[in-house]
């Protein structure tokens, strides 16, 4: 099987302009968890998912201690939802992860699984030309406990 196989498509994608409350918008609108940002041309520049609404660790400046920080702010102890508020007009530019690992149509599940385990991703842009045609997450990988290819045949034992 190949990604064409088991990815999600039509995929929808958000222009790098749009803000976060656009993001989060269509993200809630079509319950996904993700969506890969476009430039002006319609060609992937990067990916916005759910994570990048919770924060991550950082390092603080001269400590050797981390701590979460989401949108660009230290968070704090109370009233974590003045920074959500000011984050709505933010640009999805701005808090996108990049470079966006990718994978084509026709790429095999083994490497799919693979480039998911490496870089500990739960969801991989499927592009043609740089331009986003499907997407596939983990859990489009319970499809092929349903799914009835041929089996393989099994090698003779000695």
């Amino acid at each position: 099987m190949k990604a064409r196989d088991i990815m999600v498509h039509p995929v929808h994608v958000i222009p790098q302009d749009a803000t976060l409350a656009d993001a989060a918008h269509t993200m809630l609108q079509h319950n996904i968890g993700c969506l890969p940002v476009v430039d002006n041309h319609g060609q992937l520049c990067g990916i916005l998912t759910e994570s990048d609404f919770v924060g991550r660790e950082t390092g603080v400046p001269f400590a050797f201690i981390r701590a979460p920080q989401i949108f660009g702010q230290w968070l704090p102890r109370n009233g974590v939802e003045h920074l959500y508020a000011a984050a709505r007009s933010h640009r999805v530019r701005d808090h996108m992860s990049t470079p966006v690992i990718t994978v084509t149509e026709q790429q095999p599940l083994a490497e799919i699984i693979a480039l998911m385990l490496q870089h500990n991703i739960k969801r991989l842009p499927v592009v043609r030309n740089n331009t986003p045609v499907g997407i596939i997450s983990r859990h489009d990988l319970l499809k092929l406990m349903i799914h009835n290819p041929t089996p393989p045949p099994h090698p003779e034992q000695p």
